[in-house]
């Protein structure tokens, strides 16, 4: 999903850039309620995990490529404000050290994977277990549907921002079926990795999922994970 630079003109670049400062602006703020000694060391790892997902890239044929985002995953862990600084941080180091995806691009592409990728899947997080049973075993359900989603709804983002800045010479109704179809591929493959994670992650150590604190008592919390206050 790395846009290139001059697929959108430099309108769009730039407004999707200040999104993108306005969005980490807000992320640091929000963060310092989600960070803790437990949960600092995971966004670490949450990080590299983003990294290494997104560096595997598949060309779509519209003149962009489609990859895991690894948002999902990062908001569950620890909290969609940590997550959307774990992608930023990712997109930057892609951007400058890589060349994946263009520096004119890169609010463009944080817009995209760290802002609307993980809001899309903590929503869909949200809205789920707000549906479902208040048990612990349907939050890898959840999981699933959160990544499965977030891909597609950052390809469809994608799409808005062509319509309004796009340069490539492309119908724009064929740019769509490409992008969500493949999209959707992909983010089905995102929801079983980000639900086996999650329940990989859940049967040792509970405390360290974010998205389930609502379900278990702190106490609980502490008799499974083994760890004292």
């Amino acid at each position: 999903m790395h846009v290139p630079d001059g697929f959108l003109d430099l309108t769009t670049s730039a407004a999707t850039g200040v999104v993108a400062v306005g969005g980490i602006a807000a992320a640091l703020r929000g963060a310092r309620s989600e960070l803790d000694d437990r949960t600092a060391p995971l966004a670490g790892l949450a990080a590299v995990f983003v990294f290494a997902g997104q560096m595997i890239n598949f060309p779509v044929g519209v003149g962009t490529s489609g990859h895991l985002l690894g948002g999902a995953l990062a908001a569950l862990l620890v909290g969609p404000w940590t997550a959307t600084l774990c992608v930023s941080v990712v997109l930057v180091v892609q951007a400058l050290l890589f060349g994946d995806g263009g520096l004119t691009a890169l609010g463009t592409n944080i817009t995209l994977m760290a802002i609307v990728g993980v809001w899309a899947a903590w929503g869909a997080y949200r809205l789920g277990t707000a549906l479902l049973p208040r048990r612990v075993g349907v939050l890898p359900g959840v999981a699933f549907v959160a990544g499965l989603v977030s891909v597609p709804v950052a390809a469809l983002a994608f799409c808005a921002l062509y319509a309004v800045g796009g340069q490539a010479p492309l119908d724009f109704s064929t740019l769509v079926a490409v992008m969500v179809g493949w999209h959707t591929v992909i983010g089905l493959g995102e929801g079983v990795i980000t639900a086996l994670v999650v329940s990989s992650v859940l049967a040792v150590r509970p405390d360290l999922v974010r998205g389930a604190r609502p379900y278990r008592s702190p106490a609980d919390l502490e008799i499974r994970s083994g760890v004292r206050a």
